[in-house]
């Protein structure tokens, strides 16, 4: 079973990359047939405008940009997708958006049919969310903001293309010692990602 996890930091030494390493090495080490693939969108350069030949795609009027044909073969590949990344502004950082908007493209993501309808056509594909966020639980249980992002992320851009959302974890400070907790809590999220019975969690702060 391969994992394809997708970093959105441009730092190497920031916890966010720490910790997709930390669920990279559980992965790994939960069984010899499992696999991981780091897809460093900072470090490879990947360009989140959507430009005209994206909008060409979208009108099913051209073949995907090769960068995006390229992204979609490595998600392809893989039988879970874990994306791992800070919470800028209560939701993705803007380069997570555009690799978002330009590879969950129509006529691979999704299909909109001639009768509006919608064929949803990543089924098959196990999505473990994983963000990294600065404010404390009780802001973001006051403001509404993890609910907020379960609608807009889990059920509007997953659900939309039939990908189920496995788990969908808040990282959050809590005290000193809550960035080598948090180490700790992605050992556990890369353990289970291939678990015989995987928890199907809701956004949610985890320990």
């Amino acid at each position: 079973m391969h994992s394809l996890i997708v970093v959105a930091h441009p730092d190497p030494r920031s916890l966010t990359h720490a910790v997709a390493q930390h669920i990279a090495q559980a992965i790994t080490a939960s069984g010899s047939e499992h696999s991981t693939e780091l897809a460093d969108l900072a470090a490879e350069g990947f360009d989140p405008r959507f430009t005209l030949a994206d909008q060409a795609l979208f009108l099913k009027q051209a073949a995907p940009p090769a960068d995006v044909a390229a992204e979609q073969e490595r998600i392809d590949r893989a039988q879970a997708l874990v994306i791992v990344c800070p919470i800028y502004w209560w939701s993705f950082p803007a380069l997570l958006k555009g690799w978002i908007d330009r590879v969950f493209a129509q006529g691979w993501a999704y299909e909109e049919t001639s009768d509006a309808k919608v064929v949803k056509k990543l089924r098959r594909l196990r999505v473990h969310l994983v963000g990294i966020g600065g404010a404390n639980e009780g802001t973001y249980m006051r403001h509404g903001y993890a609910s907020a992002m379960r609608t807009q992320i889990d059920h509007g851009i997953f659900d939309y293309c039939g990908a189920e959302v496995r788990s969908s974890c808040l990282l959050l400070p809590a005290d000193a010692d809550s960035a080598e907790a948090h180490l700790d809590t992605a050992h556990r999220i890369g353990a289970s990602i291939f678990a015989p019975r995987p928890v199907n969690m809701e956004r949610q702060t985890c320990a």
